[in-house]
């Protein structure tokens, strides 16, 4: 892949992640409230999902969804319900958590905090979007398909694992230093974040374009 596509890609990539996403404000309320240690699990989940969707759209199956308007919009309304329910499951368990000092939030299961990155990356439609119709702009057909669609899936992934981090090591660094109600306040606002993604999701309309 010649580097100034990469570099053009690159600079595409961060322009997307410039603002933060569903899976972004998710990765900040667990690690809020679970510790960053536990929150790995729910990047992990989302970074499973973004590999599944990269894949769909290397074997051509992601431009087969995106040509279905029906698909799209169970995929979204689905992103919709689950992270209002996560965002209102976050508010509700908020005073539970402030009182037990955060003993509640280090039982919390590995496997359910790696479930909520995954479904909240995979029910977001604008990720399907992006990975089918994105990628063949800068994948030559002159070159071998699968060392120029490693090389950007594996871009995308650093990228975003990296934005990921640096989110959950922040709101990590800002939940230690505050207890009680405070801490309280920081849960119901995750929450809150998680319900404002859902109905910014809603509002949106995936349009394809030829």
């Amino acid at each position: 892949m010649p580097l100034d596509v990469w570099y053009i890609y690159l600079a595409t990539v961060l322009a997307l992640m410039s603002t933060p996403g569903p899976s972004h404000l998710l990765m900040l309320s667990n690690s809020g409230a679970h510790g960053f240690g536990r929150s790995l699990a729910t990047a992990a989940g989302d970074l499973t999902a973004n590999m599944l969707q990269m894949l769909a759209a290397g074997l051509g199956l992601a431009a087969l969804i995106t040509t279905s308007g029906m698909a799209l919009s169970v995929i979204k309304w689905v992103g919709v319900v689950y992270l209002i329910w996560l965002g209102l499951r976050m508010i509700r368990n908020a005073s539970d958590n402030a009182a037990s000092g955060g003993a509640a939030s280090q039982t919390a299961s590995l496997n359910g905090l790696w479930l909520q990155g995954f479904i909240t990356s995979a029910a977001n439609p604008k990720a399907v979007v992006f990975f089918a119709a994105l990628f063949p702009q800068f994948i030559s057909s002159e070159l071998a398909f699968w060392p120029q669609f490693l090389i950007l899936s594996a871009t995308y992934l650093v990228l975003d694992g990296t934005f990921l981090t640096a989110y959950g090591l922040g709101a990590s660094w800002i939940a230690k230093r505050f207890r009680g109600k405070a801490r309280k306040w920081i849960d119901r606002t995750g929450g809150g974040f998680m319900i404002a993604a859902a109905l910014l999701l809603s509002t949106k309309s995936i349009v394809q374009r030829t």
